[in-house]
């Protein structure tokens, strides 16, 4: 009862994005328009998937999936580092930081996985025109989604599991503005060999899984692309695979570097850095290149705008 008492009583100091109070103030500032505009944008494509009978494609539902993780993702992280930097209280529970990773950790599994199906699905429409509607059904891609859901979030699961039964007797300040297993993990006073491992098999499997499947389904859109006789085709075509592989691999980047690094290599200074970059920049960004951009998705914009002004 003491042991519970204890963990139940624990607290984590957050240390933050700056200890410059003017770089504070503009950090927020910049992180609250940054979630504005991902929730803006994402709750924007949602909407206009829900309502517009032409966008009830595989894609578009794919897409609304995404949106409504990109939501959630932000939402688990940005809403507490706005809080924690404009307070004087920089504090998180034990329970709050082990919800706060889990959620985090499975979100981001669940955009991997679903970027890595995106990839597949417009790998089967341009490639596979003919057998496109037999092979990505209503009931397959449901399938394709909830395995996505699933999976992610039971490897969460043992993930944060696993984290949260090392003794953490080294300090309570995570040099961080989150719960993040990097920084928990030189918390410990235990060895973390099997906690490192088991991230890097993890990060392996999922991420780098489905990076590598990304890159074969758009080398094979490509070699597609090619065979195009008219230019013009060929080069928008080519702007929309380099806007998507540029995000992609900013996104599968930052969460490389952050768990695939040898454990010496730690660096909170750039941990931060890099972390902004799937955590805000990359959920901000996803509406904008996948959806906004897209022709059907303007022409439904301008449809409802134009029946909202018919009213």
């Amino acid at each position: 009862m003491e042991n519970l008492t204890h963990i139940f009583k624990k607290k984590f100091i957050l240390l933050g994005l700056s200890n410059v109070l003017g770089l504070q103030i503009f950090l927020s500032l910049l992180f609250f328009l940054m979630y504005m505009v991902t929730l803006s944008g994402n709750i924007t494509l949602i909407t206009m998937v829900q309502f517009n009978t032409r966008l009830q494609t595989p894609m578009y539902f794919f897409l609304t999936n995404l949106a409504v993780i990109d939501i959630c993702f932000s939402s688990a992280v940005v809403p507490k580092i706005l809080l924690n930097t404009l307070s004087n209280d920089k504090s998180i529970s034990f329970f709050g930081c082990a919800a706060q990773l889990y959620f985090h950790l499975a979100l981001g599994g669940a955009e991997c996985l679903l970027l890595a199906v995106m990839a597949y699905d417009r790998y089967s429409a341009i490639c596979q025109p003919l057998q496109y509607n037999a092979i990505m059904d209503r009931k397959f891609c449901l399938y394709l989604v909830g395995g996505c859901w699933i999976v992610s979030f039971l490897n969460s699961f043992f993930l944060t599991f696993f984290t949260f039964r090392l003794p953490f007797c080294k300090s309570n300040h995570i040099s961080h503005f989150f719960c993040e297993m990097p920084p928990l993990f030189h918390l410990s006073c235990k060895d973390t060999w099997f906690n490192e491992m088991t991230k890097n098999v993890s990060v392996g499997l999922i991420v780098l899984g489905s990076f590598l499947l990304i890159l074969i389904s758009y080398l094979y859109i490509s070699l597609s692309i090619l065979k195009i006789h008219s230019t013009k085709k060929q080069q928008k075509a080519f702007s929309t695979c380099a806007s998507h592989l540029t995000v992609v691999s900013l996104y599968y980047g930052a969460i490389m570097f952050m768990h695939l690094r040898p454990h010496y290599a730690y660096s909170p200074e750039q941990d931060r850095v890099v972390t902004i970059v799937y955590t805000v920049v990359t959920p901000m960004l996803n509406p904008i290149i996948y959806s906004i951009r897209n022709k059907e998705v303007k022409k439904a914009i301008k449809r409802t705008m134009c029946f909202k002004e018919n009213q």
